[in-house]
């Protein structure tokens, strides 16, 4: 009896420490990675390396000068050679470790390894990454770090630079416009593609940048942020009006940096330039984002007076986004569908839209014209995204890399308050004046009566 009784109370504090501990992994998992995923995967790591090595086929059979220092010192048996291990630097997400490789081996023969050496460590996911030629970095992610979204605290940031998204390795998406001028993003309704819009333009109010929108859906998305806007369409009229206005300022720049460009004896060589990133402070225009919500809109026509207009609108897009860059005008083309059926000019103009992000999509097809040119790969991994997670996108550009990432969340009423605390940013366009949205005025809220006090009588 008294065994039994030792036993209970043993066991009581052992199960409602199991039980905490699965509650904190389902609930709070980057709790429990610091205190339990952390320390245990650290020591099967330290404990497995070499045999871990072996049995995935990275270890290369050693030097004979190595077999005959191993014979003559000790009496043990000559193993193979595993890839150097360097310090492992624990983060709040994983662990990161770099790795020398052994001569004969490339880092793909350890990215081919990666889902053996997640299992054999017991972590979510494993990354390699190229450091430099010779030396690979395994970054280990601890969990789903995709399931609820937490930026990291020290994110890169500056001048046309906006965080939206977390990748699925933990490390934050920047969309960079000076890198990847123009970009299109898909997204099925309810994907989360206008909360990824959101973030852009939370993200570039409080820089010196002129946003220009394109709303043809009667400016629902963008209408809450038209404190910050210099300039917005409402509807296809409206974009037609507003589009030859954006190439001839596009025009208007070139004709600047040609201007500048008139090389007169003894000018620096650093004051030559071909975009207006070259041209003095005080002479530098400023940057135009043009957000374009629903392109399909603007190609889809009833009437023959319609399709007129319509390959105008298309061809100054295909302007923009050509010769856009230079004159430091950025295209970020949002819509749920894009593919050659909505007429003339689409397919060039996504060839144009060098960065990709896909949302959640209705069929292969949308995924396809979005990824299938630049990475077939990642096709798949954007047909496969759930409905139950809005936000959760595949990114890639031409370069062929893709990764998945997925925008934490942003309330409307955050990114418009941001948006009115940013309006004395606006930059002065002479240009986009005409187009510059009306900007209702919020109520005053009436103010609490005041109470007097009374004074205190027996």
């Amino acid at each position: 009896m008294s065994d039994l009784t030792t036993l209970l109370e043993v066991g009581g504090p052992v199960a409602a420490l199991g039980g905490g501990a699965a509650y904190a992994r389902a609930k709070h998992p980057a709790a429990y990675w610091s205190t339990v995923g952390l320390p245990v995967s650290t020591v099967r790591l330290l404990s497995s390396y070499g045999s871990v090595m072996e049995a995935c086929g990275l270890t290369v059979a050693p030097s004979r000068l190595r077999v005959l220092a191993v014979k003559a010192m000790t009496q043990r048996e000559v193993r193979p050679v595993p890839p150097r291990r360097g310090l492992i630097r624990p983060t709040t997400t994983g662990l990161r470790i770099r790795l020398r490789l052994v001569p004969g081996q490339e880092p793909a023969d350890v990215a081919a390894s990666a889902e053996r050496l997640r299992h054999a460590w017991g972590v979510h996911a494993v990354y390699v990454t190229t450091v430099k030629p010779g030396v690979v970095e395994l970054r280990l992610v601890g969990y789903d770090v995709l399931r609820r979204v937490r930026m990291p605290r020290k994110i890169p940031g500056g001048f046309l630079k906006v965080p939206v998204a977390l990748r699925e390795d933990a490390t934050p998406f920047v969309r960079d416009y000076r890198t990847i001028p123009h970009q299109l993003a898909l997204g099925a309704t309810l994907s989360g593609k206008s909360m990824y819009l959101r973030h852009l333009i939370a993200g570039l109010a409080p820089q010196p940048v002129a946003l220009v929108g394109i709303d043809c859906k009667r400016g629902v998305e963008l209408a809450p942020f038209a404190p910050r806007l210099s300039a917005l369409a409402t509807d296809p009229e409206q974009a037609a009006e507003l589009l030859p206005v954006l190439v001839k300022e596009m025009e208007d720049r070139y004709d600047l940096i040609k201007a500048r460009q008139g090389i007169a004896p003894g000018t620096p060589d650093e004051e030559i330039t071909s975009d207006i990133w070259g041209l003095p402070e005080h002479e530098r225009p400023v940057p135009v984002v043009l957000f374009v919500d629903e392109v399909a809109e603007l190609f889809m026509v009833a009437t023959k007076k319609d399709e007129e207009r319509r390959d105008e609108m298309v061809t100054q897009l295909i302007r923009l986004a050509q010769l856009g860059r230079a004159a430091g005008m950025y295209l970020e083309v949002c819509g749920q569908r894009f593919g050659a059926e909505l007429g003339k000019g689409a397919t060039m103009l996504r060839a144009q839209l060098t960065g990709r992000v896909c949302h959640r999509v209705n069929d292969e097809a949308s995924a396809k014209m979005a990824l299938g040119d630049i990475a077939p790969e990642a096709v798949m991994a954007a047909c496969s995204i759930a409905p139950e997670r809005p936000g959760l996108a595949v990114a890639g550009d031409t370069s062929g890399g893709w990764s998945r990432i997925r925008t934490p969340y942003l309330s409307l009423g955050d990114a418009a308050k941001t948006c009115r605390e940013s309006a004395h940013v606006v930059p002065d366009l002479a240009a986009l004046k005409p187009f510059r949205p009306d900007v209702p005025v919020r109520p005053v809220e009436a103010a609490a009566p005041v109470v007097l006090p009374h004074p205190v009588t027996d």
